[in-house]
């Protein structure tokens, strides 16, 4: 982990770059893959499932009938804990939901308002590589769910066995999904770009993945395939200062550091003693991780920054603009007040980025590689969009003609203000 002591603020952009594969290699693969696909089908869809994960497919369908815990093979706890999720989720999406909607008159006799309508048909992927996440079933599929989107496809990277992941199936069916593809990579992205003998066409695609999944994502776009948000491999950013614990803060960093090799977390301080405890803390705790050598690698990709004063410190995190930001720092709410560029905020001690990720009801499916400058994490609203109408009557447009008239006749449009005053000539 690179550790720096007060750096400068024009050495800032680049401490704030990424750790990346070159773009000119991950748009060469990507492009290779959707011609593959949209020529191939489901023949080329199963050809990639043996070459990138080592799986014989002879389909890529699983059907999601009555899934329960016990058919599926899950535990007592498992079962819990994903129910648990579900339902704080559940509960935090659907406030998202409960908005009236607003009819305003802009003056006498015009009408404008706004009402959201879901997007028919939306993708998720759901990762699986070198861990499944049930959780990101959990978090696409549950506001996809109260949005009321009519078709819901999802793609997961196939398991050895090639019947999908149990507990991902139980999540899958707590969301009302009918039906699972077992499709990975790239190639999930082009199949629900351009849709297979087996795998829909969707009208956008939501989800996390890796590089090749981000940069597949952006590729889509090109063929009219929207998306949720940039969404790469995942960060964290620690703000702490010299009351913040160091085996808090250690853990905070292998949480995110543990997800694969290319994920970035990064320690914010204004104090050199934590900075040292956080880095022997690493050394300890990375000894504990099923995942240690993965998380081995995400951090040679890290940093540990040190700035003088909290100010400076959270100046650094708005311009870095973290997928989750962690504030274990005194009167952590009111600097949380301050912050300007975050995915996710996690405030307070005992708030780790865990909660957030698995059941806390947050959505933890966030704009990463500094993306939170512009995006948003995922809502019910991502899922929707917002379809406008008017309605104005012979008064509202006697009283709205001189300004239309006016403005059209600016711009040379004619058959415009005729539009009107035909009306209006009438009344």
């Amino acid at each position: 982990m690179q550790t720096r002591i007060n750096p400068p603020r024009k050495a800032w952009d680049r401490l704030c770059q990424r750790p990346a594969l070159t773009q000119g290699v991950l748009d060469e693969t990507v492009s290779k893959v959707f011609e593959q696909v949209k020529q191939g089908g489901d023949s080329a869809l199963l050809a990639l499932a043996e070459k990138y994960d080592g799986v014989k497919l002879t389909s890529v369908k699983i059907p999601i009938r009555s899934e329960t815990a016990e058919s599926v093979g899950l535990s007592s706890a498992l079962k819990g804990a994903v129910d648990t999720a579900y339902q704080n989720i559940w509960k935090f999406h659907c406030g998202q939901a409960e908005r009236e909607v607003q009819r305003m008159e802009t003056q006498p006799g015009v009408e404008c308002w706004q009402e959201p309508r879901a997007i028919e048909r939306v993708g998720l992927y759901v990762p699986g590589g070198t861990a499944p996440l049930i959780s990101t079933m959990l978090m696409l599929g549950v506001p996809a769910r109260i949005a009321g989107c009519r078709e819901v496809v999802v793609c997961t990277p196939p398991d050895t066995t090639g019947a999908g992941n149990g507990a991902i199936r139980y999540a899958a069916a707590l969301c009302g999904v009918k039906q699972l593809y077992m499709v990975g990579g790239a190639q999930a992205v082009a199949a629900m770009t351009f849709g297979t003998e087996s795998v829909p066409q969707v009208d956008k695609l939501f989800g996390p993945g890796n590089q090749y999944v981000t940069a597949a994502k952006t590729y889509a776009q090109r063929f009219g395939l929207a998306i949720d948000m940039p969404a790469g491999p995942s960060e964290v950013l620690v703000l702490a200062d010299d009351l913040a614990r160091p085996d808090f803060v250690a853990a905070d960093l292998l949480s995110q550091a543990e997800h694969g090799p290319d994920s970035q977390v990064v320690l914010v301080t204004t104090s050199r003693t934590l900075q040292n405890e956080v880095k022997n803390e690493l050394n300890r705790q990375i000894r504990l991780l099923k995942r240690s050598e993965i998380a081995a690698e995400a951090l040679k990709k890290s940093m540990s920054l040190w700035f003088p004063t909290m100010d400076t410190a959270l100046s650094f995190a708005n311009a870095y603009a973290p997928e989750h930001l962690i504030m274990q720092v005194d009167e952590a709410e009111v600097w949380a007040s301050r912050v300007q560029n975050a995915g996710s905020v996690f405030i307070g001690p005992y708030t780790p980025e865990s909660a957030g990720d698995y059941a806390s009801g947050t959505n933890h499916t966030l704009p990463t590689g500094g993306w939170a400058k512009t995006y948003s994490g995922v809502s019910v609203a991502s899922f929707q969009k917002t379809v406008t109408f008017q309605s104005i009557t012979p008064v509202g447009l006697r009283g709205l003609a001189p300004a239309i008239l006016s403005l059209a006749n600016a711009e040379g449009l004619t058959a415009h203000a005729r539009a009107v005053s035909i009306r209006v000539d009438n009344l």
